[in-house]
């Protein structure tokens, strides 16, 4: 009897794979389109027309099935109905499992050298425009009266690096597609407002191209705008801007450790948190994340597959972007209103002044 689950296991796997299959590759069709859009506008990326794609084809199938409600002499609506939630299964796992899965290949962009080598000059400006980034967020979003949750995603979005963080962090926080696709949203907006102004500012204060990388690399948040940033200003500037961002990656691990621990503690109802407590809470993406990145860091990856990863990372966070887009609920959208994207704007104003301040800052304890 005992082994019984284990008789059953490939008959269980196959009749999962088969209900998830039709969403599963209604996304990633999605993710190919979006993909497409990254490469003609690479300042867009793939994440941004993943979410957007996702949401029209939501709004899309609302009014079909509003205006064909199954009926007993409409066949047809029946059909569509039939049809519609047969992709249920498939959208719910790009957008929960997919997106873990993409977080864990993420590390493939990370070695331990080159986190030893930008860690010492760039952490302290990642610590402090981080710190100041959640405090404001916190503070912020109860003056503001934003759910707790959307203010969470839009502060680590700003604080660490974009889209990865937010996919880092939702499933940690049990965040809903709304806020997710809020979230998204406006880091994305404030991230093509920086490809724009970030290279004249760094012209109007003079900034040396290593400079000017630092600053791009730890206040403009997705790897797309990053690289396009950085390149405006100078060739000098893109490699070691590119670095820093995937440094400041790794801020995803003790940010989302902390967010398990503070919802534990909201749902054990005073029960104290054993350290035995806290290591299950570690998500398992994250201990994936960082196995992948010390993997990475042996060089014993070869250079084509490990690009390989890179680029599957980035397709799997479209295909779990899309599947976030078809579950939008669009109304909880309209609720939010304009004061979560104000909480973004003020965020992405002050990550970019402490950057600024804690370069001069630590330029002159240097000097």
């Amino acid at each position: 009897m005992q082994l019984l689950p284990l008789q059953t296991l490939s008959p269980r796997l196959a009749r999962r794979g088969i209900d998830v299959l039709p969403g599963v590759v209604l996304t990633a069709t999605i993710a190919v389109a979006s993909t497409g859009i990254g490469t003609l506008v690479p300042v867009l990326g793939s994440a941004v027309p993943a979410i957007i794609i996702g949401v029209v084809l939501s709004l899309l199938r609302g009014r079909m099935l509003r205006h064909r409600e199954p009926d007993a002499a409409d066949a047809p609506a029946g059909r569509w109905v039939r049809f519609d939630a047969s992709l249920q299964p498939g959208i719910t796992y790009s957008s929960k499992f997919l997106l873990q899965l993409a977080v864990v290949v993420l590390g493939a962009q990370l070695s331990l050298m080159s986190i030893l080598q930008v860690g010492l000059e760039s952490l302290p400006v990642m610590l402090s425009t981080l710190a100041v980034c959640l405090v404001a967020a916190w503070w912020l979003g109860k003056v503001m009266r934003i759910e707790g949750k959307l203010t969470t995603l839009i502060g680590v979005g700003t604080g660490i690096c974009g889209a990865s963080a937010i996919a880092a962090a939702a499933p940690v926080i049990g965040a809903v597609g709304a806020q997710i696709t809020y979230a998204v949203s406006t880091i994305f907006l404030f991230n093509i407002l920086a490809v724009v102004l970030f290279p004249l500012l760094g012209h109007a204060l003079n900034l040396d191209p290593h400079t000017f990388g630092l600053l791009a690399g730890t206040a403009v948040n997705d790897t797309s705008s990053v690289v396009a940033a950085a390149s405006v200003y100078s060739t000098a500037a893109l490699g070691f801007a590119v670095v820093v961002k995937l440094v400041r990656t790794l801020m995803i691990i003790p940010i989302s450790i902390g967010l398990s621990v503070i919802e534990a503690r909201k749902d054990a109802a005073g029960q104290p948190l054993t350290g035995r407590r806290i290591a299950k809470l570690v998500p398992w993406f994250l201990i994936g994340f960082v196995i992948v990145a010390i993997v990475n860091s042996t060089g014993v990856i070869p250079e084509g597959p490990r690009n390989f990863l890179v680029h599957a990372s980035v397709f799997l966070i479209a295909m779990a972007l899309a599947g976030i887009g078809l579950s939008t609920d669009i109304p909880a959208l309209r609720r939010a209103g304009l004061r979560p994207l104000a909480l973004g704007a003020i965020l992405w104003i002050l990550v970019t002044a402490t950057a600024l301040a804690t370069i001069a800052i630590t330029a002159g304890l240097r000097g």
